[in-house]
């Protein structure tokens, strides 16, 4: 494994793995044919040996050779020439050849004087492990090319299939350092639907995500920048105005440059607060709330702080609606921002309703403006830091563009969610869902 992650390329680690493979079934195939075949040989031996038997037979003087020894019988008589060797079987005529005992012979007819008898030669068979290696010792040099080739073989193969594996990793690789460089990548194409795949999709939807993520800091970066660009632009020209004489220090002018002064507060507090929620160091005080106080008591404040004779404001919450289990102060936080928005953006004579309803173990709160309502292709962002639908609609009435942003972070963090639906020109609907306490849901089952 060590070697392996020295090599510098998948192809390389997976042509080097194919080639030790094949190699070793190569060799492996070689040693369970020199298994099969071991007694390939005997037959050839048993010729040579006969051989040798006939051409000692007729020679006068018998010479032991290394490893055969020669063996003479006439009737009870067997005289051996060579190291004595276990006694082969006895024929009478013809010529003979066997194994038997662990020893080859070969036995051919001899006569001495007007005796007949036969001659043998004769020698220790080879055993099984000696049978194999000489299988094995006589082809050494097909087992070298025939592994050769097939390694050359499988290497070619392997980086070819190889190639087409690894193009996606290779891709990833250089897309991960454009990314390092800040630069944008193209998505990885690929038809894989093996692990290679999976991480090339995998690594597309993290690459949109950081793009995406990217994309939010800048905006983020300019949005926050305008919004604190502006206040601090007007209190810096009142004050200019007031050392130069041109404006005098009245009443008017300072509580316009107090406005400016409590608009940046406001914005700077709204973020901490959202950069909190989102980081989830912002503990919750759970307990039972009920809706219905807390829904007339958002309202009423509205129309003190957001009066307008020319809008109507209306509730809809049962009085005998289970209380949910959640952060009073941060529920008060989300229906406030709701409420002020739609009231921001709703015209005169309009309405604006709030309506609050059991569904599936959970309360659902809705609410509804007869504004001039959003397009379909804003739904999806509306909840996103100082998006506007309107790009040139300013935020002089006091909005900091995050009040959205932040009471979707406060119900989720809830565990429940908060969605926007909308019919142009016929208003908008902004629903959260939460979950309903647990001491109520008991009761309601009993």
């Amino acid at each position: 494994m060590t070697l392996l992650q020295r090599l510098p390329t998948i192809r390389a680690k997976l042509g080097s793995v194919i080639v030790f493979a094949v190699g070793l079934t190569v060799a492996l195939v070689y040693f369970l044919l020199a298994l099969a075949l071991r007694n390939s040989f005997r037959d050839a031996d048993l010729v040579e040996l006969l051989r040798l038997a006939q051409e000692q037979s007729r020679s006068e003087t018998v010479v032991a050779a290394d490893d055969v020894s020669y063996l003479s019988i006439q009737g009870d008589v067997l005289v051996w020439v060579g190291p004595p060797l276990a006694e082969p079987p006895r024929f009478e005529g013809g010529v003979h050849v066997g194994v038997a005992g662990g020893i080859e012979f070969a036995a051919v007819p001899a006569r001495v004087g007007d005796v007949p008898g036969m001659f043998y030669a004769v020698r220790e068979a080879p055993g099984f492990w000696l049978a194999s290696g000489r299988f094995l010792f006589e082809f050494w040099w097909q087992l070298l090319v025939a592994g050769a080739v097939a390694a050359a073989i499988a290497l070619f193969v392997a980086r070819w299939f190889a190639r087409g594996m690894t193009q996606p990793l290779r891709d990833m690789a250089k897309a991960a350092s454009a990314m390092e460089r800040g630069q944008s990548s193209e998505p990885i194409v690929t038809d894989s639907r093996d692990e290679v795949g999976q991480l090339a999709i995998a690594f597309n939807r993290m690459s949109a995500e950081l793009e995406s993520l990217e994309r939010l800091r800048r905006d983020l970066v300019a949005n926050v920048s305008h919004e604190l660009k502006t206040p601090i632009s007007a209190l810096r020209a009142h004050l200019e105005n007031l050392l130069d004489g041109v404006e005098q220090p009245n009443p008017e002018t300072l509580h316009v440059m107090l406005a400016q002064s409590e608009r940046l507060g406001r914005l700077v507090d709204q973020l901490l607060e959202l950069s909190r929620l989102e980081s989830g160091d912002l503990p919750l005080q759970r307990e039972q709330v009920r809706l219905r106080p807390l829904v007339s008591r958002v309202v009423s404040e509205i129309e003190v702080t957001r009066a307008r004779a020319d809008l109507e404001l209306a509730q809809d919450v049962p009085e005998d609606l289970p209380p949910v289990f959640a952060d009073e102060e941060r529920m008060h936080q989300v229906l406030f921002n709701l409420l002020d928005n739609a009231v921001r953006f709703t015209p005169s004579g309009g309405r604006i309703t709030v309506r609050a309803s059991r569904h599936n173990g959970a309360v659902d709160v809705v609410v509804a403006d007869t504004g001039p309502g959003i397009p379909a292709e804003h739904l999806s962002r509306v909840f996103e830091r100082f998006y506007r639908v309107d790009q040139s609609r300013s935020r002089d009435d006091g909005g900091t563009g995050i009040g959205l942003a932040i009471a979707r972070s406060v119900v989720e963090a809830h565990g429940g969610r908060i969605w926007a639906e909308s019919e142009p020109g016929r208003g908008s609907r902004f629903t959260f869902e939460l979950p309903v306490a647990p001491a109520a849901e008991t009761r309601r089952d009993e």
